[in-house]
């Protein structure tokens, strides 16, 4: 079974009278453990196609199937509870919180909620505190860990936004333009360090770019134009491994 499956699905947007088309009968799947690449130029549909994994965003027809549930059957107490324990998010502007460190913002995501509406709450504090610097460590921030994101470069905030995708141990991780406001040498850098994050955590990673070079690191690829799907294929994906953490 597909971990993530479209079905034909359209996306319009009203402007005005008038009514634009985002998506015009998009289908693909995902395989669990996928390094999975939406690619196009701008305007092409990719970001609506995450928010529709997100559950950001739904079908104006069509479905969208994760894990064999149909999202737009979910209420929204079920969707939060998708998005809390099966998705991770890492976006091209970082949102860190400025006043927390490193650490504390890698850890955030398994504090909110209380109860049966967290489901770390049962997790010990050193539980925590192993996972976040296992975390910080992987991603070569164990030493920047009471720093605060002012302190650091682009390439170390984004490493702590991969941290803290990761800290709920998700299913998915979606990524929508993640190196668009890094240097191209750091921005590959950071595509690398996903890819080894995806081969050692079998974590699921969905991304956006309009960059043709990111394409030489996925093994799925699915070309978007104009709202319709242009290419689908697979590739033989590379082997990576982490650069230096000072990016």
């Amino acid at each position: 079974m597909p971990l993530i499956e479209f079905q034909q699905v359209h996306k319009n947007y009203p402007l005005g009278s008038t009514i634009v088309p985002a998506l015009q009968g998009v289908s693909f799947t995902v395989q669990k453990g996928d390094f999975f690449t939406i690619c196009g130029p701008s305007g092409s549909g990719k970001s609506t196609i995450l928010n529709m994994i997100g559950c950001i965003d739904t079908p104006s027809q069509g479905e969208v199937v994760i894990e064999g549930v149909q999202t737009s059957s979910l209420n929204d107490r079920q969707i939060t509870q998708l998005r809390h324990e099966k998705l991770g998010f890492i976006f091209q502007s970082f949102n860190l919180i400025p006043v927390l460190n490193v650490y504390e913002n890698v850890e955030f995501p398994l504090l909110l909620g209380s109860g049966k509406d967290n489901p770390y709450a049962s997790w010990s504090a050193s539980d925590k505190q192993e996972w976040v610097s296992y975390l910080l460590d992987k991603v070569g921030l164990k030493d920047y860990a009471q720093r605060r994101p002012a302190e650091l470069s682009g390439g170390q905030r984004q490493r702590v936004a991969i941290a803290r995708a990761l800290s709920t141990k998700p299913t998915i991780v979606l990524a929508d333009e993640p190196t668009a406001n890094l240097d191209s040498k750091t921005g590959d850098q950071i595509i690398h360090l996903m890819r080894e994050m995806n081969q050692q955590l079998g974590t699921t990673f969905v991304f956006s770019t309009h960059d043709p070079q990111v394409l030489e690191v996925a093994d799925h690829v699915v070309k978007i134009r104009d709202g319709l799907v242009e290419e689908d294929y697979r590739t033989a994906g590379i082997d990576s491994s982490v650069t230096d953490a000072g990016a």
